[in-house]
Formats: C-alpha cells, structure tokens, sequence
C-alpha cells in the first residue's frame, strides 16, 4: 500500500505540465502582489506591525491549509501524506522553509512600511531573479549564461539607483526599507531554491509540506508578535478580521500552493521571472490607490531592474531551444537527471 501511494503521489507530480507550472506561479505571483496593500491598510486600520501582521497572516494561512489538509485526507486517504508523514520524510525542508517565510514575510512587510508599497515590492522582487539565478547556478546547476551575467548587473545597477534615488516621498524611512526588502528578497531566493530542490526531487507531498512549513513559521513568528503588541484595534473588528482573513487565503494559503506545486516542474530562475507579476500588480495598487509617486532615479532603479528580468527571460528561452533541438544521448545516461538510466534485464 505504501509503494502504491508513493506511486500515486510521482504520478500526480509529474503531470503537472510546465505550463502548467508557469500558470500556476503567475496566479500566485498576482495574489502577493495584494498582501502588500492589505498590509499597509492593517497598519493603519489594525495600529499593529509587521510581525504581527505576518503571524496573523500565517495563522489564518494556517488554520485555511489545514482545513483543506482534513478535506484532502477524507477524500483521499490512500494518497495524501498524514503531515507526520511529510515533516518525518524531511523535517530540515519543513524547518528551513518555515523560517525562511517568516522572515522574508515580515521584512516584506516593514519594508512597506518604511519605503511604501511599490518600492518594497520592486526591491524584493526585482533583486530576488538575481539572487535565484546566482543561488540556483551555485547550489542546483542550472545555467544562466550571459544573459544572467546581463541580469546580475543590471539588477546592481539598479539597486544603486534605487537606493541613491530614495527619499521622504516613498515613506518615513526608505533606505531601512530597502534594506529590509533586500533581506525579504534574500529570504525569498532561499525558499524558493529550496522548493525546487525539494520539488524536483518529489521529497514529500508538496502540499503536505507547505502546511508544515507555515506551522514552523507561525511558532518562529509568536513571540516576536507577542512583544511588538498582538492584538489589532478593537475598534475596527469586523475590518481587520477581515482583512486577516483575506491575507491567510488569497496571497498565503492558495497563493504558496501554487507556487510550490508549479516550483516541481518550473526552474528557479523562471519560476522568479514569472513571479515579478507581484511587483507589477503593487505598483498598480500603489500609485492608483495610495497615491505613491517615484522620482526619477527610482524609476531608472527600476527600469534597470525589470530589463534585467528580460534578459534572465531571453536566456530561459535560449535555454529551453537548445534542450529541444539536443538530441537523445546513446550512452545509458538520461537526459534530465544526467544519471546512468535504468535497464531492465532480458
């Protein structure tokens, strides 16, 4: 029976197409891009901080994926991993992962706090495809060429301009704001490194392990909340619960499994390409919405930023030409694990 689930599990993964996969992330990428904005009216609704709104947001994330964990189980117990199961098969990917959303969660949010909306979220996620490519090259082999090259230095320059560019009219502190959302970006490479070493490697039910992984980060978050101050305004209940609400569900819990999911059949570098549709839909929510407005250097900054997410999008492209038109191996190796393929005996 176990070699039948296991079985069963490969199967579901592997049928996941790539574009498919792509899809997948592009609809999570869109749903992150609302936390930011949700999170800016918490702050001023609710009178909490970027902790607590983050462990907020991981317990109602938490308490939805467990739910859906429970309807899971009773339709398909033969199929779907207990959460024992899942933390048992990999508790370090459970851990690191859990860890690493709190942080890159919370920095997110203070970074929108301190540089506003659309800077927080173009820092995060322009610098994070470079960051991925850099960490997926080192840490996964994947390629990225001169285009990454490309990349890399135009999200530096970037960066520069950003940073040089900054001032009173994106928030009460951008540079802290920067600097936490470089942290969040940091944070961001590494779970979604993580996630495609985890996925490709079919470690585990990727559901299953996004649930374990937001129960990690709610206890990592708790006593940080605790001492920045828990609770929201009471004044304002029924808005902010709903608002909680609206962050554990859309750019928490459906948003993550689909990333994850899409993250066992997309690269890491294009799984962070696509993702840079949340800063598209930030910057939208925050001009047209908050009223922001950016200055010329921030805009270079982010020019700069978004060319250099063309350049790691050309490469990708180059890059799946080339495995089309490279013909099978006849030395026992297979293609895509580059491992001597399996024979079976006459």
């Amino acid at each position: 029976m176990a070699t039948h689930s296991r079985r069963s599990q490969l199967q579901s993964s592997s049928a996941l197409s790539v574009r498919q996969g792509v899809l997948y992330v592009a609809i999570a990428a869109t749903a992150w891009g609302t936390g930011g904005a949700v999170a800016a009216e918490l702050y001023d609704a609710g009178g909490i901080g970027p902790v607590s709104v983050s462990f907020w947001r991981f317990l109602a994330g938490l308490g939805l994926l467990l739910t859906a964990h429970l309807v899971r189980r009773s339709r398909r117990p033969e199929t779907a991993l207990s959460l024992r199961a899942a933390f048992a098969a990999n508790p370090r990917r459970a851990l690191v992962t859990g860890f690493g959303l709190a942080v890159y969660q919370t920095a997110y949010f203070a970074s929108v706090q301190q540089a506003g909306l659309t800077v927080a979220t173009v820092v995060t996620l322009g610098s994070g495809p470079v960051l991925v490519a850099v960490g997926a090259r080192l840490t996964l082999g994947e390629r990225t060429g001169v285009a990454g090259t490309a990349a890399v230095a135009c999200g530096v320059i970037g960066l520069v301009l950003l940073m040089g560019g900054a001032d009173g009219s994106t928030g009460p502190a951008p540079l802290l704001g920067i600097g936490y959302a470089l942290l969040s970006a940091a944070g961001y490479a590494g779970v979604t490194l993580l996630g495609r070493f985890s996925g490709r490697a079919n470690a585990g039910g990727t559901f299953e392990s996004t649930v374990t992984g937001f129960a990690v980060g709610t206890v990592c978050l708790l006593p940080m909340a605790l001492m920045e101050g828990l609770l929201p305004d009471m004044g304002h209940v029924a808005w902010n619960l709903g608002l909680i609400l609206y962050l554990g569900a859309v750019p928490t819990a459906l948003a993550y499994t689909l990333f994850f999911t899409g993250l066992g059949v997309v690269r890491a570098t294009t799984a962070s390409v696509v993702a840079l549709v949340e800063p598209l839909t930030a910057a939208v929510i925050g001009v047209l919405v908050f009223g922001e407005r950016l200055n010329a250097m921030v805009l270079a900054g982010t020019a700069l930023l978004l060319f250099s997410v063309l350049f790691l999008a050309a490469d990708e492209g180059a890059g799946k030409a080339a495995s089309r038109r490279t013909p099978a191996p006849s030395d026992g190796y297979s293609r895509h694990t580059s491992q001597p393929a399996m024979r079976t005996k006459d």
